[in-house]
This record gives C-alpha cells, structure tokens and sequence, in this order.
C-alpha cells in the first residue's frame, strides 16, 4: 500500500505552518520554527499568530530588536490581545525600556480585569 506523503508544492494553511514552527522551537529548532513561521506570513502578511509566534521565539532565542519588531506589527493588528501586550512589557523591559514596559503591562492588567468583568461571580447561598 502506497504511503500518501503531503506534496511539498501544496501552499499550507498559516495556521497550520505557525503550529508547525512552534513545535519546531519548542523541539529546539529554530531555524525550522522561524522559516516555517515566515512562510506563514508570505501566505498572509498578517496573520498576527505568526507575528506573536515570531515575537516570542525572537526574544526567547535574545534577538530583541527583531521580537520587538514583530510584537510592534502583532500589536497594530490587535490592540486588544492581551498576549501581545504581555509580549511588549516583557521585551520593552529586558531592553531597559521601563515606562514602556509599565505601559504594556498596564495594558494587559486592563484587559485582564475587562475579561474577567465579562463573567459574573458565582451567587453566594
């Protein structure tokens, strides 16, 4: 019985490619990760769980101008993530940015507490 192997030439999904390439660097393969997750985003420029991927495999691996860099595009194109916002503090304050850092991390604490506004407490009995 013949094995059915994807075809290279296929174009894959971004999704698809981005969950891909987080394994990769979570495998410890960096190179695979970033490619992978570039291809992403030849597919769609902005699809912004790559850019978040990208942005947390950047500063992981301590490339703070590119994490940042993919943050910043994560960010214009959800404003409202909290993750993203999380990702900035955290760059902003390994590069000695600390009002920027408070900035973002404030930010998140926001949409934090407007999340958690969203469900009712349980009745008290």
């Amino acid at each position: 019985m013949p094995i059915n192997l994807p075809d290279p030439r296929r174009k894959r999904d971004p999704q698809t490619l981005v969950e891909e390439g987080t394994l990769d660097f979570t495998l410890g393969d960096l190179q695979s990760a970033v490619r992978k997750i570039n291809d992403a985003l030849v597919a769609d420029p902005n699809f912004f769980p790559a850019h978040h991927a990208l942005a947390e495999i950047y500063f992981s691996a301590r490339d703070l101008p590119k994490a940042l860099e993919s943050a910043k595009k994560a960010h214009e194109l959800q404003p409202g993530d909290i993750h993203i916002n999380t990702s900035l503090s955290r760059i902003y304050m390994e590069m000695g940015d600390k009002p920027q850092a408070e900035h973002f991390g404030a930010q998140a604490r926001m949409l934090g507490w407007k999340d958690e506004l969203k469900t009712p407490p349980p009745a008290v009995k």
